[in-house]
């Protein structure tokens, strides 16, 4: 019996080059990774990709009507259903540019919210992203079709009398995000009671990080024997994977892998992934993974940097960058990597696919994560025996005398753990 192929959809990717935007990025590497990203989404085909260089953005329809005319016959010719633009469309450009195509249009955030929808795993990834769908959605009701605006008589279940079409649309998505909202709490409170479960194993944290498709996946399965998805493909991890690794010198850790970064994510995904980036915050040591074969990877671990920054990844966590793809690099390139790399002892420089230089990189985790712990006395109660269980639940108990003002414990331990007991209170 024959198999019946999944459908197909015919997409053209277009990036605006707005030269009145003085902080535009290089218009092929922008367009190369507008391909790649309409490509992480199963059943497209990317029929075809073009910068369309802009003076400013038309306000009614973002490009000029010559363009217009010029992009609906190659559009045409093409058979395109759906066209994917590398930046911000308003509602109203967006319903013209549909009128004069007649096809389906997606900017950036659209583009990256299917993705994610399509990628979420877990239950707090689903509901995170369903949040996100819905508050791009209440952006687009009010600013889209306020010409739709229309007095609603007085029905008592849908609204009070004069209540209009919009105003009705938008209380019904507020009412969703309340729902959501609720369910995503109690399914966090589950995440971090089984984080308070792995808090009483001692072992520390190490976050992998960085732009997505840096390799971050390709390293994670290499140290853990893990099968996670590591696809050539933007956002081939969504939610955080964690498994323990025995290091060289026979310690263990937790490893975790996380959702890659993007320039220009959409505010809403930010937000709505915050709690799933919070466990870079629990970490012990940060991995910053770059592909350091790309030619933005400077552009791309600012990025990187800035998110972190606005997590409130400080100095207290340390932090290694892991320059990856070496495999991918011209000789010379990789002579001037090497140089650059040795002049900077948090750099270290690998290649996931290879293995290579894995060993050297994980010498100096065991190091980064011995080096952050110091030597402290306390004195705790008698009546403060939860504290004290936690402490040697952790492992962190070097020494303990008794007398008659309590406990007196000499423990070894990292800032973060210091931390975690003081709010302990």
């Amino acid at each position: 019996m024959k198999e019946h192929a999944t459908p197909v959809t015919r997409a053209w990717v277009l990036h605006p080059d707005i030269k009145s935007d003085q902080d535009r990025r290089d218009a092929r590497m922008a367009l190369d990774e507008a391909v790649s990203l309409a490509r992480a989404l199963p059943g497209l085909e990317v029929a075809g990709a073009e910068v369309v260089p802009l003076p400013r953005p038309h306000p009614g329809a973002l490009f000029g009507s010559g363009k217009i005319e010029e992009l609906r016959n190659r559009l045409h010719d093409e058979e395109i259903e759906l066209v994917l633009i590398d930046g911000p469309v308003t509602p109203v450009q967006q319903r013209n540019l549909e009128r004069e195509w007649k096809v389906k249009l997606l900017d950036r955030t659209g583009l990256i919210l299917e993705i994610f929808s399509d990628r979420a795993a877990t239950r707090e990834g689903v509901l995170q992203v369903e949040m996100a769908h819905l508050s791009y959605q209440r952006t687009r009701l009010v600013r889209a079709w306020t010409h739709l605006e229309r007095q609603r008589g007085g029905l008592g279940f849908v609204g009070g009398p004069g209540e209009t079409q919009i105003e009705a649309d938008r209380r019904a998505i507020d009412e969703q995000l309340v729902r959501l909202r609720r369910q995503l709490d109690k399914v966090v409170k589950t995440r971090e009671l089984h984080r308070k479960a792995r808090a009483k194993v001692p072992y520390p944290i190490v976050a992998l990080v960085g732009y997505t498709n840096a390799g971050k996946s390709t390293l994670f399965n290499r140290l853990t024997g893990a099968e996670v998805m590591a696809k050539d493909m933007l956002f081939a991890t969504l939610d955080p994977t964690m498994r323990a690794v025995r290091l060289p010198t026979g310690a263990d850790v937790i490893l975790s892998d996380t959702v890659g970064f993007i320039s220009d994510l959409p505010t809403e995904l930010v937000a709505a992934f915050r709690a799933t980036l919070e466990e870079v915050l629990a970490a012990d040591v940060v991995v910053h993974v770059r592909d350091i074969s790309h030619p933005e990877s400077e552009e791309q671990a600012e990025d990187v940097r800035g998110i972190l920054e606005s997590l409130g990844v400080g100095e207290e966590i340390a932090q290694i960058e892991l320059w990856n793809k070496l495999d991918q690099l011209e000789p010379d390139d990789l002579d001037a990597v090497r140089a650059r790399a040795a002049r900077d002892p948090s750099v270290f420089v690998v290649s996931a696919l290879t293995g290579e230089g894995l060993d050297t990189f994980l010498e100096a985790v065991t190091e980064a994560l011995s080096a952050e712990r110091v030597q402290e006395n306390l004195v705790l109660t008698f009546s403060d025996g939860r504290r004290r269980a936690w402490l040697f639940e952790k492992g962190l108990v070097e020494d303990e005398r008794q007398d008659e003002d309590g406990f007196h414990l000499r423990v070894l331990w990292s800032a973060r753990d210091r931390a975690q007991f003081e709010s302990m209170g």
